[in-house]
C-alpha cells in the first residue's frame, strides 16, 4: 500500500481555507450586531449570537416549545453572569422580546434607552435564556431569583412606588417560585428558559412567569419586576444590561 504525504503547499492552502472560513462566520455574527433592528424584525433561525466571556451560543430567534401559543423571540442581547469579586461565571443570559407586538407601535424612539426596555419588558412578550458555565443546581438558581425580587421588593418600598396591596399580593407567588425548583443538580449548557407573557386585554388577568418544564407563578408585579431586575442598577448581568441598551438603542420606528 502505498501513503499519500500531503506537500507543504497543499497543507498551507488548507489551513488558508479553514482560516477563511472562520473569519467568514465571525464577519456572520459580527455583522448582525450591527445591523439596525426593526420592530417587526425577522432573523435567520439559523443565526447566532456568542456571549464573548464565556462562548457560549445563543440563537437570535427563539422559538419555546409550548402547548400554548408562543410568539418568536428576537434576541436583544447576551452576558454573563458572575458572583464574589473572583468573578466567578455563573451563566450566560439571553434576553428576548416579541418585537412583532402592535403595542411596541406606541413606544417613543426619543425615548432614553432606559425607557425602552422597561416599555419593552411591560407591553410584550418577553424570554430569558440561561445557560450554566459550570455544572450547578436547581436550588443555587432559585435561590438567586428569590434574593433578586426581595431586593425589587425592597427597592419598590424605598421608592414607594408598590401599592400596601401588590406588597401582599407578591408574597404567594414568591412563595410559590421557592417551591417549583427540583434539588437535583443542572448539567453546565443546560439551556433553562423563562418567558414572560405580554399583558393580557383583560385587565382582571395577571402576567405569567414560565419557567419552561417547572411551572409557571401568576403575579403582574412578580413576573415583571422578575425580567426588570437584570436593568436594575448595574444589573443581574452587567454585559447583558450593555448590549441590550446597545440594541435598543438601534431600534427603528415601522
Amino acid at each position: 500500500m502505498t501513503l499519500r504525504v500531503a506537500s507543504p503547499l497543499h497543507k498551507s492552502r488548507k489551513l488558508a481555507g479553514r482560516s477563511l472560513l472562520l473569519a467568514s462566520a465571525g464577519l456572520a455574527i459580527t455583522a448582525w450586531t450591527a445591523q439596525p433592528l426593526q420592530l417587526d424584525a425577522t432573523l435567520s433561525t439559523e443565526s447566532i449570537q456568542v456571549d464573548p466571556a464565556t462562548s457560549i451560543e445563543f440563537p437570535t430567534v427563539l422559538n419555546v416549545p409550548s402547548k400554548v401559543y408562543m410568539p418568536t423571540f428576537t434576541l436583544m442581547g447576551v452576558g454573563v453572569r458572575t458572583v464574589s469579586f473572583l468573578g466567578i461565571k455563573v451563566y450566560s443570559v439571553g434576553f428576548y422580546a416579541d418585537l412583532s407586538n402592535p403595542s411596541l407601535k406606541d413606544m417613543p424612539m426619543s425615548a432614553t434607552k432606559e425607557e425602552k426596555v422597561d416599555y419593552i419588558v411591560r407591553n410584550t412578550a418577553c424570554a430569558l435564556r440561561i445557560i450554566p458555565t459550570r455544572q450547578t443546581s436547581y436550588s443555587h438558581l432559585r435561590d438567586g431569583f428569590v434574593r433578586a425580587l426581595v431586593g425589587r421588593l425592597q427597592l419598590a418600598k424605598q421608592k414607594d412606588s408598590i401599592s400596601a396591596k401588590d406588597e401582599v399580593d407578591a408574597q404567594s407567588p414568591i412563595r410559590k417560585l421557592k417551591t417549583m425548583f427540583p434539588t437535583s443538580s443542572m448539567a453546565k449548557g443546560t439551556p433553562l428558559d423563562v418567558v414572560l407573557t405580554a399583558p393580557s386585554a383583560n385587565a382582571e388577568v395577571p402576567r405569567s412567569l414560565i419557567f419552561r418544564d417547572l411551572g409557571a407563578l401568576e403575579s403582574n408585579w412578580v413576573a415583571t419586576e422578575f425580567v426588570l431586575a437584570y436593568f436594575e442598577g448595574q444589573g443581574i448581568s452587567p454585559p447583558l444590561k450593555k448590549n441590550v441598551f446597545e440594541r435598543v438603542d438601534q431600534l427603528q420606528s415601522l
